[in-house]
């Protein structure tokens, strides 16, 4: 098969020759039509993610179709189109055993724990319960923009967040996640307040449903400009991108008792930062992680997208080849492209 892969941290990205694979007992082969290109690509490839292990094949936002199936796999065949999110549960742990696969106690991660979905086949195990049918109204490419960032959004805001219609929330950081986030509010009939440093960016959020948009290069405080429009604070405040900064000016922007979600990854230089304890105590904020989406959570969120009320394929910015993917990966932390990147295959 054809990959994308790289032998060394912060080291070339080359279009390869590999071996297919094959699947074990309870494993399924897809051959993917469609794989979503994300900053959590980028930071593996940075070397922030210890659960890879060199070589490496990156990529975990796909879809596509099953070729092959494990003499263990009950649920589905080949032929079947899927997608799957990019945290997949053992099924056995205690995590996976109150539904909760998106915390598995030994998960894996298509791209991360294993080679991923920057090629023409990618392995998925423990298949039986992790996989998603797409319906047949959604191509591939929509499915790809679902990937971690659309699902990581949904629960996040929905779940984690408890997201209600009339509720202010504040999505820092308009990247993949960020978009998605707003996009969703908006579809629960929420007040999104977008935050970034690009103009460009910030009028997409408008378009897809952000009441009001900071550009944070040009105000002397985000946290007390969304104060003062929200009227006494956001109930619900994202950091989508990760950084010192936005998670800071997500929980100081917060209304007193609100929520603090944290959809973007921390790695690099900016792990573990600096918490207000103070305020977290004085106003009874919640600081809530989260980590992905389970599979049998996939239903509600599809529904919607089926109905019109929300509308993913908006947020695509660009397809690339898998040829393209090799530079657009080492470059991802320019943050040059609006919307989501996918690459398509044959």
């Amino acid at each position: 098969m054809k990959a994308a892969y790289y032998e060394s941290f912060k080291g070339p990205v080359t279009i390869v020759q590999l071996p297919d694979p094959s699947p074990a007992a309870n494993e399924v082969i897809i051959r993917v039509k469609a794989s979503g290109l994300c900053r959590s690509d980028w930071h593996g490839w940075q070397g922030h993610d210890s659960d890879i292990h060199l070589p490496h094949v990156p990529g975990h936002e796909l879809a596509g179709i099953i070729v092959a199936t494990g003499s263990a796999i009950r649920n589905w065949k080949a032929g079947d189109r899927v997608t799957v999110p990019f945290c997949i549960g053992c099924g056995t742990c205690v995590q996976c055993s109150n539904g909760q696969q998106q915390i598995c106690d030994h998960y894996y991660q298509p791209g991360f724990t294993g080679w991923g979905s920057f090629a023409e086949f990618v392995r998925i195990p423990f298949a039986d319960d992790n996989l998603v049918r797409l319906p047949d109204t959604m191509n591939f490419v929509t499915a790809a923009v679902l990937g971690c960032r659309f699902i990581t959004a949904w629960r996040g805001v929905t779940a984690q967040g408890a997201l209600k219609a009339g509720d202010f929330i504040a999505i820092h950081g308009c990247g993949g996640v960020g978009l998605s986030a707003i996009m969703i509010a908006a579809a629960v009939g929420a007040v999104p307040i977008a935050v970034d440093i690009d103009d460009t960016k910030l009028a997409f959020a408008k378009s897809i449903g952000a009441v009001f948009a900071i550009n944070a290069r040009e105000t002397e405080s985000v946290p007390d400009e969304i104060l003062a429009f929200t009227k006494g604070g956001a109930h619900v405040s994202a950091d989508a991108l990760g950084s010192r900064e936005t998670c800071g000016n997500s929980i100081r922007c917060l209304r007193k008792q609100g929520k603090h979600i944290q959809l973007g990854l921390m790695a690099g230089s900016e792990a573990n930062p600096p918490i207000p304890m103070g305020e977290v105590i004085a106003r009874e904020l919640q600081l809530i992680g989260s980590h992905g989406m389970q599979a049998h959570q996939y239903p509600a969120m599809l529904q919607w997208i089926g109905s019109g009320k929300m509308q993913p394929e908006k947020l695509l910015g660009k397809i690339i080849t898998l040829e393209e993917s090799c530079l657009e990966l080492t470059d991802l932390n320019s943050f040059r492209n609006t919307g989501v990147t996918v690459i398509q295959f044959d």
